[in-house]
């Protein structure tokens, strides 16, 4: 076999002329073995129709059911496939990702796919699909290895090596007592070095963790990371093995959850992707958008409100959209920070009211130092370009930093509190968005700043142009 370059972990464009290349398909599928099948998902998007098919003619059918689970848009691939192939592969694939790949699928290509399917796949794809999206019974798979209590080292080995035919996942053996019940579990080392006729009870872990197959997903993620174990049970309320979560099932929740709280911060409904049709991105854009006009139309009304303000001092105007902007950053920020704390379910309103404070804190220190950088460089701005007097300068840049104190300070409690109100009343506190803490510390910056330089300025210093 031909040297290969290992620091390259990049190996499309080898596979591509691997299966390109004239040697024979017993070669070919040999050559396939050395690399992951994540890689060869990589290269299908770069292959032919023709290529892909004559792939499918090669390889077993369980190989590319394994490919099959590494590729996006995954049912472009499958309608490559005639039906009963079709039907094969899924059929090998992790209950979990078959779920994923038949809801990709037309209604009724998925319901001549589901009556060719054998009895076991078929049952583990309805169980899955009998849970809500959010529930952790949707996201868990019926691969996974279980054992009875009472055997010795040499009959679970027997037992692992019977189940590990079908099920991979083998890192993390699952025990059930006499009656099917969840009763621990312990670690494929444990049990290969293991004496072969040592009890089975010493090994295990009684304690080990579960979930509940209804146990809301966004609830229990924190929990599960928190463990760090490869696979953690899920069972039913009469405390039955169902299946697992993998690692791998987590990060893909993860990631989904960390898409959809980041499309709700930019004001979104759902996350969007880059091939999705322009009527459906308007959709999930224009709701926030048209909540967003109307409230910056009351921003629009304030400042009219201060039209004496700013015909008596014209200058002012100038660095409305400092103060704006430095509001919405901070807003944002708290924003930002109280959703990541709120992911701990177990967080006390004590916990809570010193997050409120502590934000406060950091906005009135940031906010001196910012308003003291802008004191003095907006009011030498003002005396040396605008050849204004040094006290009209500094009068209206010290309005200018005290207003970004009390805005920082006020944004930084608006950012904090609203998503803290809408996790109180069980609203994703992700909606509270960027745009819209954006606009609301917009219009708080506008009364802080035209209000101070009314009082300040025109009232108690009487500066005017």
């Amino acid at each position: 076999m031909e040297e290969r370059n290992i620091s390259n972990q990049n190996y499309t464009e080898e596979l591509i002329k691997l299966i390109r290349s004239d040697i024979s398909e017993s070669e070919l599928v040999t050559r396939l073995e050395d690399y992951h099948e994540n890689d060869i998902a990589d290269a299908f998007a770069e292959l032919s129709p023709e290529e892909r098919r004559h792939l499918f003619s090669v390889l077993s059918t369980e190989k590319i059911s394994e490919i099959y689970a590494y590729i996006e848009d995954v049912d472009e691939y499958f309608k490559e496939l005639d039906i009963h192939t079709a039907a094969k592969v899924i059929e090998n694939m992790d209950s979990d990702d078959a779920v994923d790949v038949l809801e990709e699928m037309d209604d009724d290509v998925q319901e001549q796919i589901s009556r060719l399917l054998d009895d076991e796949a078929s049952a583990d794809i309805h169980l899955l699909q009998s849970y809500d999206d959010d529930e952790v019974g949707s996201i868990m798979t019926t691969n996974f290895i279980v054992i009875e209590k009472d055997m010795t080292v040499k009959q679970a080995m027997r037992s692992l090596v019977k189940q590990a035919e079908k099920n991979d996942n083998i890192s993390t053996i699952y025990v059930e007592d006499n009656g099917g019940k969840y009763y621990g579990a312990l670690d494929l080392k444990d049990l290969i070095t293991a004496r072969e006729h040592t009890e089975l009870e010493p090994l295990m872990s009684t304690s080990y963790p579960y979930l509940t197959d209804h146990e809301k997903i966004s609830e229990c993620i924190e929990r599960v990371m928190d463990y760090a174990e490869d696979s953690i049970p899920v069972l039913n309320k009469d405390m039955e093995i169902l299946g697992i979560i993998t690692a791998q099932d987590i990060a893909e929740v993860v990631d989904d959850e960390m898409g959809d709280d980041y499309a709700k911060l930019a004001g979104l409904t759902a996350e969007e992707d880059l091939d999705e049709p322009l009527f459906e991105s308007m959709k999930k854009r224009m709701p926030w958008l048209i909540v967003l006009l109307f409230l910056g139309m009351g921003v629009s009304t304030v400042v009219g409100m201060f039209e004496n303000v700013v015909a008596q001092i014209a200058l002012v105007v100038c660095f409305q959209s400092l103060i704006l902007d430095m509001a919405g950053n901070v807003g944002t920020q708290s924003l930002a920070v109280t959703i990541r704390v709120l992911m701990d379910e177990n967080l006390k309103t004590s916990q809570k009211i010193i997050l409120v404070f502590k934000e406060m804190r950091i906005g009135l220190c940031n906010g001196l130092l910012i308003s003291l950088i802008a004191f003095l460089f907006i009011g030498v701005y003002i005396a040396v370009f605008k050849h204004n007097t040094w006290l009209y300068a500094f009068s209206v840049s010290g309005c200018v930093g005290i207003s970004l104190i009390v805005a920082m300070i006020i944004s930084s409690l608006v950012g904090t509190i609203v998503p803290i109100f809408f996790h109180k009343i069980k609203i994703d506190p992700a909606v509270a968005s960027g745009p819209l803490i954006t606009t609301v510390n917009d219009l708080v910056a506008v009364v802080t700043y035209y209000g101070l330089a009314w009082v300040i300025l025109i009232n108690m210093l009487n500066i005017i142009n």
